[in-house]
């Protein structure tokens, strides 16, 4: 395999850098740019040091004055307090079918968070060994409808992981399941593409059309809750600063 000059440059990127907030711009930037292509490096880098900034909150708070809708889903919760964001590989499965979560981490893409719906809450259908093959293979995190286990594991390791609940039992590796099929969690539609944010205080789903407005917008509601801090640590009341008083 030859080595293109691109592939040097990228080699050469801090993919990690982040940029203070007063610093980010977020002119030109589109859902593509959640991952670094090799010439989108300025976008990646503020893109996501303006997700590292911001919280499930403000994405909420967007979402809803963009399309009167909260984004949320309810049931699912941060086991290991970590926050993650991307674009999302679906898949569904039974809970006694761990298998099918091996191939959907096969095909979840380089930064992509995978959402994968269980049919109910009998059994774990993820842990600490397909964490450790999810973020070996560059998936950015595991959104599980249903129950995981092995949380002594998953309590240190550095890989996000949200869910409904745990169990310590699983079944076995069948490989009936789905990937990248529409989902329908909580009467709300999600699409393989689609954009997530998750942190400790829960999980918002923003359909991949309404991405860039809904970044625009949380970039004006965290501008908004900055100032407001100011005036609190200034000596004003919330009720003054929201005109109550």
């Amino acid at each position: 395999m030859s080595i293109k000059p691109k592939d040097l440059l990228k080699n050469k990127k801090d993919l990690d850098k982040k940029i203070a907030f007063d610093e980010i711009s977020l002119e030109d930037i589109a859902i593509d740019d959640l991952t670094y292509n090799g010439d989108n490096y300025k976008q990646f880098i503020n893109l996501n040091s303006f997700l590292d900034n911001v919280s499930s909150c403000q994405i909420s708070d967007a979402f809803n004055e963009i399309a009167h809708r909260s984004g949320v889903l309810y049931n699912l919760k941060s086991i290991n307090n970590l926050k993650t964001w991307g674009r999302i590989t679906t898949s569904r499965t039974d809970s006694d079918d761990w298998g099918t979560i091996t191939l959907a981490i096969d095909e979840a893409k380089d930064g992509d968070v995978l959402l994968v719906e269980v049919s109910d809450m009998d059994a774990a259908i993820w842990g600490e060994l397909a964490s450790t093959c999810a973020k070996n293979n560059g998936v950015k995190s595991t959104l599980v409808y249903g129950c995981v286990r092995d949380l002594d594991a998953l309590l240190t390791m550095n890989y996000p992981i949200f869910a409904c609940g745990f169990r310590p039992n699983a079944g076995k590796a069948l490989g009936l399941g789905e990937i990248n099929i529409d989902l329908e969690l909580e009467s709300m539609k999600i699409s393989p593409g689609d954009f997530l944010y998750g942190d400790e205080t829960g999980v918002v789903i923003i359909p991949k059309e309404f991405f860039n407005d809904v970044m625009l917008k949380t970039y004006e509601i965290k501008i908004k809750e900055k100032n407001i801090t100011e005036m609190l640590n200034s000596g004003k009341s919330l009720s003054q600063v929201v005109g109550l008083r």
